[in-house]
């Protein structure tokens, strides 16, 4: 009997040390996507790259090679929220008021790979995301800091950023100069929600943003790209972004318009070719492209968990996560040719820190 007690008391003993272990290896688990933008999308100063390779930008109003931008921020920013890293998240804060911001009370959509802005606009997504994840963040540990920048940012933003009583695609705080479209993947609608409870904008202000995606026109599984707030108008693009349609459908689904049609669009693509393309035409709606987007999949792990839909999320988390590490020399990275987009990187990341 004794001998009975005494190993049941070692089988209980392993059996808790088991646990622990277990609890401990996965609160201790990082993404290797994590740890691949860390080593080799950063750089020296912390912004992330939005490429692996460096390159000499062609356009002024386009990224290349290391040049960071603000999305990646607010991408990092809301992955850090989500994983609860409160590391992540100050050393996120600080790169975003001293780097991205300084003395202005704007942030700069684009930097250069050593931090110096050669641009003074904003991009209304990017400012949308940020924002959110300070006011979640704000949520979750109660920094006054992120509370108040959150409203710095903000309140400028009311002041000198909207046109006709909407805030628009980007505004030139040197020149003065705003535009007249509203993206429609800038309709961040968690974000503009967290403004409202912290009364950073009002009801009237929150509905007339909300509304645009629940009225807008609908042609099959695609919606319009944009809103012109002068004619009041929707456009439309020929050539359709499945990325875009994907951040539209997340925001309009929490606006609570279903986005029945793209999913069962999506479906009826994976159920046929196993995969879907980067790019669709809107008539015909065959692939316009022949490549997959390891950015779209991952928004559209996102969507199909927010919609419920774990199944199908299963399945296109499958297909991505075998792009991943295809260059051995990239562990955890959606590394294609030697080259990668940040963006195809932090999408994945927050699809899986979703799924987990």
């Amino acid at each position: 009997m004794k001998n009975r007690q005494v190993v049941t008391a070692v089988a209980v003993i392993c059996a808790m040390l088991g646990l622990g272990a277990y609890l401990y290896s996965k609160e201790d688990q990082v993404s290797p996507t994590e740890t691949f933008i860390r080593t080799s999308m950063s750089n020296a100063n912390g912004t992330l790259a939005t490429y692996l390779q460096e390159a000499e930008s062609v356009h002024p109003d386009l990224a290349a090679g290391r040049e960071a931008l603000s999305e990646s921020l607010g991408l990092w920013m809301l992955y850090a929220v989500r994983e609860e890293n409160r590391e992540l998240f100050r050393s996120s804060h600080k790169m975003l008021t001293e780097i991205f911001m300084g003395p202005d009370p704007y942030i700069k959509w684009k930097l250069q790979p050593n931090g110096q802005a050669l641009v003074t606009t904003n991009a209304l997504g990017d400012d949308f995301r940020i924002i959110g994840a300070l006011l979640q963040a704000y949520q979750l540990w109660g920094t006054q800091d992120y509370l108040d920048t959150a409203g710095r940012i903000a309140r400028h933003l009311m002041k000198e950023g909207q046109v006709n009583g909407y805030l628009t695609d980007f505004h030139d705080f040197k020149l003065g100069e705003t535009s007249t479209t509203l993206s429609l993947v800038y309709v961040d609608t968690a974000a503009l929600k967290a403004m409202l409870e912290q009364r950073l904008i009002n009801q009237h202000e929150y509905d007339q943003y909300v509304s645009l995606l629940i009225s807008m026109p609908s042609e099959g599984p695609f919606v319009p790209k944009s809103y012109d707030v002068i004619t009041q108008a929707y456009s439309y693009d020929s050539s359709v972004n499945i990325l875009d349609q994907l951040i539209i459908a997340i925001h309009a689904d929490e606006a609570g318009r279903e986005p029945l049609a793209l999913m069962d669009f999506l479906r009826s693509e994976f159920q046929e070719r196993s995969l879907f393309y980067g790019r669709y035409d809107a008539q015909s709606l065959e692939p316009d492209v022949s490549y997959e987007s390891p950015s779209a999949y991952g928004l559209a792990v996102l969507l199909a968990l927010q919609t419920g839909d774990r199944e199908f999320a299963g399945k296109i988390w499958e297909r991505l996560r075998g792009m991943r590490g295809l260059d051995e020399r990239f562990e955890g990275g959606y590394v294609f040719d030697s080259n990668t987009h940040i963006f195809d990187n932090l999408f994945p990341l927050l699809a899986e820190s979703e799924l987990n």
